[in-house]
């Protein structure tokens, strides 16, 4: 629905590091390969199935206009959608540039989840800070249409279970579990342009946010009280030290580009594609091929060089799949490999060895014959 600025989006996937903007983005967009609409930091194929079907820490996000539905009596319904459009456009923009994923839009309202599929340790405080700019630049989006525009926040964070519900499609990617009622049940205790914060969410970053107050709440749907921290809006409540105010200038990776171009269409699940593999296969035996029906030819050296760069881009990829499992941006099962991934690692890794070793060779018998 919502289109975020490209001036506050990575350049590159923030998973893999394929390109998602940029003239080699251009390769990647023409077999699909494009920036997530549901977190446009991370490319399509990262974001289908990262975390799939797991348990995980999140911190759930929801924002809704508030009074909204009296506006619209005076709005009218073409003013009405114009206008939430417009805040629709500006949460996404705000949530996605603090690494929220987008879950979906209701009505006026949106819900968003942190630490998925990006994993960041500060996922809570991303989640408070996104709420407490939210906010702020609310006041500007209020002040284009002439209106009082406020909005009220939950945030929670707690443990959900995240995949796919009622189809395949990764547009059906949502979360499970008490911590989501929560969050939307905090939402709707707080007042116009307050954010009410869960105790979880809270505890590791108060230091920051001295003047939230504490309360106990009854939530429908949960039978004890709940402790939570209710945060005014205000014109600038984020910490001097923020770290996500620091722009930081993204260096293009060709170890990223290769990688795009050889990976699988699911990155996470399957690292090494059947690219890679056909690389593989057509370099050793096109390579066996030139040498015994083109021994004398002119295109004989060619064929050599374009081999032995052709191996040397697959054992690229087998190391920079391997990096990417041992980073901490994806959960811990991610770095196991299927039999289909071990398969195609070592074929790969085999015809790239044996393409060095006919090239080898080769050099060396010509060094010697002349």
């Amino acid at each position: 629905m919502s289109t975020v600025s490209s001036s506050r989006l990575s350049a590159q996937c923030r998973v893999c590091g394929t390109l998602l903007s940029g003239a080699m983005s251009v390769v990647f967009r023409t077999v699909g390969i494009k920036r997530s609409s549901r977190n446009p930091n991370i490319c399509t194929r990262c974001s289908t199935h990262i975390d799939e079907g797991r348990l995980a820490e999140i911190t759930v996000f929801f924002a809704d206009l508030s009074s909204f539905t009296e506006l619209t009596h005076d709005l009218g319904a073409e003013r009405t959608h114009e206008v939430i459009d417009a805040f629709l456009r500006m949460a996404t923009d705000v949530l996605v540039k603090h690494g929220a994923f987008i879950d979906k839009y209701i009505g006026d309202a949106v819900m968003a989840l942190f630490n998925v599929p990006i994993r960041y340790e500060d996922h809570a405080r991303r989640a408070i800070l996104a709420a407490t700019e939210l906010g702020s630049t609310l006041q500007n989006l209020g002040a284009r249409f002439g209106l009082s525009l406020q909005v009220s926040v939950g945030i929670a964070t707690g443990y959900a279970r995240v995949g796919r519900l009622g189809s395949e499609d990764s547009k059906d990617y949502t979360a499970i579990g008490d911590v989501v009622n929560l969050a939307a049940r905090l939402q709707g205790k707080a007042g116009a342009g307050e954010i009410l914060i869960s105790e979880e969410s809270y505890a590791a970053h108060s230091a920051e946010f001295p003047e939230a107050t504490s309360e106990q709440l009854l939530l429908k749907g949960f039978r004890e009280p709940v402790t939570a921290y209710r945060l005014h809006g205000k014109e600038d409540t984020r910490p001097a030290n923020d770290v996500l105010a620091i722009p930081v200038r993204e260096r293009t990776s060709l170890g990223a580009i290769v990688f795009g171009i050889l990976g699988a269409p699911c990155a996470i699940s399957t690292l090494i594609g059947p690219l890679a593999v056909a690389f593989g296969a057509s370099g050793l035996f096109g390579l066996t091929a030139a040498l015994v029906f083109l021994d004398q030819s002119v295109i004989r050296v060619p064929i050599l060089i374009l081999t032995t760069l052709a191996a040397i881009a697959n054992l690229y990829t087998l190391w920079y799949a391997r990096k990417l499992r041992m980073e901490a941006k994806v959960g811990f099962h991610l770095a196991m490999m299927t039999t289909l991934e071990k398969r195609r690692t070592l074929f790969v890794l085999a015809t790239s060895l044996a393409t060095f070793g006919i090239v080898a060779f080769e050099i060396v018998a010509h060094i010697m014959l002349h």
